[in-house]
């Protein structure tokens, strides 16, 4: 069976589906549900509080109909034993002629509540108990049709589905059947049978990226073997004007043995804000300069490409490493200028955004390419810069590096591609940051100590989630109004300043420039601070909204404080839970990085990487464990000769399916 012969799906509707990758109907059936509603449990109407519900009960009293500003709402009651919920449609005239006054009906909704009101939202009727899937939102094709296309494309399961994993492998990891998985990761009879699919579907799809990566990495690029000295490392760490810590020195030496290589480094170095990656990024440098080789750092923004800039000047210039800077807002000769400096070689090393890679960028030996902050690039930008420095038969190293810190487990899933340097271990002197939740009722306190940190000499940042007002999020605070309110109001007769990520880049220069020179007080932004402000002299962050951020994004924000010596705090403006009560608890970012795995699992967290499609349809909603039990078995399938037959089945698999989006995916 075709696509196109699913009863109603048109010509319209099939370019719907191609347009976010649907194309055949295995593509359909792996299209999984977003999430479920349990349609199965009733709720007695007085226990019914925000969140969805199912509710079991008659309709007292005969629905009104009311009409304003070009909108109709219905609203209605039901009651049962327990009490009565209140109903509203909006826009559904039609429903008064389907609520039976007197007649037991089962309803399910999401129920609000405000002002000790509760109202169940635009239900509909349930005529049998379910588990009901709802899938991603397709332009052209309604949840309904999808529900009625998936039922009708389940009926070919075991022609185009066929089982993808050995027996002895599934049976030895526990694991259901495909098919099995498939028709209850759809249409589930039951919460332990959708448990068994989604955990045999997510641990084949890591298995299979797994087997994928580890082939690709056997057609790992020629890179450019350096001669290094064995004490290299050591003359550069001599030179340094602090001492490194053990965890730095180890990194560098992973670093040194890879530029050794004939094989193109692929390594990845990981660690905590303030952990010293910038100097590895220097060695790394340093050593490639000494080989004879031109070198390339890119970052995410202008503010980070310059302050590597200027401390790469301060720090590399001495050692006879010739520095040089690219970013797109610079004058036009400036730039042409830039561009004749790296193609003539007079740059040792390049500093910059994505205005590297630009088609009139050429380089004359390069032979390390490094990008800062990796995860905020696209596969395609990072490989274009590695392609910079190809010659087709060798390309140059590579190393990425991400301040975001992430559980190993998941690293081993996130960068099977990738040998991993974590540096483990901050500076001496760095002074913990004191986290603390604060409730709406002691703001006004809260800016009181800020005043009173200000007046001592210190600084203070002011993150909030928007830059403008937004009438469909009236309770999230935006940085210009946070701003003026704060200018008129409790830090009245400060030095204010404002920025946000699309702010004209001189005017955010500026703006950045007078924060870190302590011409400003307190600057009020977004998170365009997260990453490559680096202002010593600050010792207060508020963030408005905590509970809009990923736990992993708040603690960034939280290393923009406590770079110096004096006490540094950090507040968060929410109502308390458990996410935000991890942070009050420990500055260890793997630490916090593990809780916020375990909380909203590793599926919302795949956007530390963006290689394209192929980690979106990732199914990793289930048991953190099953991350490493997967990358253990494609380690047991590479190492145990005896379970050949196992692996062969496995990366046949593995390419079929994913060898076009592999190509996509660079090993950096």
């Amino acid at each position: 069976m075709e696509l196109s012969a699913i009863k109603g799906v048109g010509p319209t509707r099939l370019e719907s589906l191609r347009a976010v990758g649907i194309c055949s109907l295995r593509d359909l059936l792996y299209c999984l549900p977003l999430r479920y509603e349990d349609r199965t449990k009733v709720t007695p109407c007085a226990l019914c509080h925000a969140g969805e519900a199912l509710v079991l009960g008659v309709v007292d009293n005969p629905p009104k109909l009311s009409r304003f500003n070009g909108l109709t709402r219905v609203t209605a009651s039901i009651r049962d034993d327990s009490g009565k919920l209140s109903l509203a449609w909006y826009n559904q005239p039609w429903v008064m002629q389907q609520l039976p006054v007197g007649q037991s009906i089962m309803l399910f909704g999401r129920v609000t509540e405000k002002n000790g009101r509760r109202v169940m939202l635009n239900p509909q009727r349930v005529m049998q108990p379910s588990i009901q899937p709802v899938y991603r939102a397709i332009k052209g094709v309604p949840g309904k049709l999808m529900r009625e296309m998936m039922a009708s494309a389940l009926t070919q399961v075991e022609d185009c589905c066929p089982e993808t994993l050995p027996d002895s492998l599934r049976l030895r990891h526990s694991l259901c059947e495909l098919n099995f998985a498939i028709r209850q990761a759809h249409f589930p009879d039951s919460l332990e049978n959708l448990k068994l699919a989604r955990r045999r579907l997510a641990f084949e799809q890591m298995l299979m990226y797994q087997a994928a990566l580890s082939l690709l990495r056997r057609h790992q690029e020629n890179g450019f073997p350096m001669e290094i000295p064995k004490d290299q490392t050591e003359k550069f760490w001599y030179m340094m004007p602090f001492v490194p810590t053990r965890a730095q020195k180890r990194v560098l030496g992973e670093v040194a043995d890879d530029l050794r290589r004939p094989r193109a480094m692929s390594r990845l170095i990981q660690g905590d804000v303030g952990c010293g990656k910038t100097a590895l990024a220097f060695g790394a440098i340093y050593l490639a300069h000494e080989a004879g080789y031109q070198c390339a750092m890119m970052a995410p923004t202008e503010i980070l490409a310059r302050q590597h800039y200027e401390a790469a000047k301060a720090l590399l210039a001495p050692m006879g490493i010739r520095c040089g800077l690219l970013i797109g807002s610079m004058k036009a000769k400036d730039k042409r200028a830039a561009h004749l400096a790296c193609e003539m070689g007079e740059f040792d090393a390049v500093f910059g955004t994505h205005a590297l890679i630009s088609e009139k960028v050429q380089y004359q030996r390069l032979g390390l390419v490094i990008t800062d902050e990796q995860h905020r690039f696209g596969v395609h930008q990072r490989s274009t810069l590695q392609n910079k420095g190809s010659d087709g038969k060798q390309a140059p190293h590579v190393l990425v590096m991400s301040a975001t810190p992430i559980p190993r487990t998941l690293a081993l899933i996130l960068y099977g591609d990738l040998d991993v340097s974590v540096v483990d271990e901050l500076p001496p002197g760095r002074t913990p940051v004191k986290t603390r939740i604060v409730p709406e009722e002691k703001r006004s306190d809260m800016y009181g100590f800020l005043r009173q940190e200000v007046a001592k000499g210190r600084q203070g940042y002011v993150v909030c989630p928007l830059v403008e007002d937004s009438e469909m999020l009236e309770d999230v605070r935006s940085a210009r109004a946070t701003y003026d309110a704060l200018v008129s109001g409790e830090l009245k007769g400060l030095r204010v300043g404002l920025t946000w990520g699309n702010q004209p880049a001189d005017e955010k220069a500026a703006v950045l420039d007078a924060f870190t020179k302590g011409e400003t007080d307190v600057l009020v932004s977004t998170t365009v601070i997260e990453v490559g402000v680096n202002v010593p002299n600050a010792s207060v962050m508020i963030i408005e909204n905590a509970e809009r951020y990923g736990l992993s994004q708040l603690h960034q924000l939280r290393g923009r404080v406590g770079r110096g010596a004096a006490e540094s705090w950090c507040f968060l403006l929410s109502s308390p839970n458990e996410r935000l009560r991890t942070l009050t608890a420990t500055n260890d970012g793997f630490v916090v990085a593990q809780k916020d795995l375990e909380i909203r699992g590793p599926g919302d967290l795949m956007g530390t990487r963006q290689s394209g499609e192929i980690m979106a349809d990732f199914l990793l909603d289930g048991d953190v464990r099953l991350l490493e039990e997967a990358a253990n078995c494609m380690k047991r399938l590479r190492e145990d000769t005896s379970l050949l037959d196992e692996r062969e089945i496995v990366e046949k698999e593995a390419l079929k399916h994913y060898r076009e989006k592999l190509e996509q995916v660079a090993l950096n």
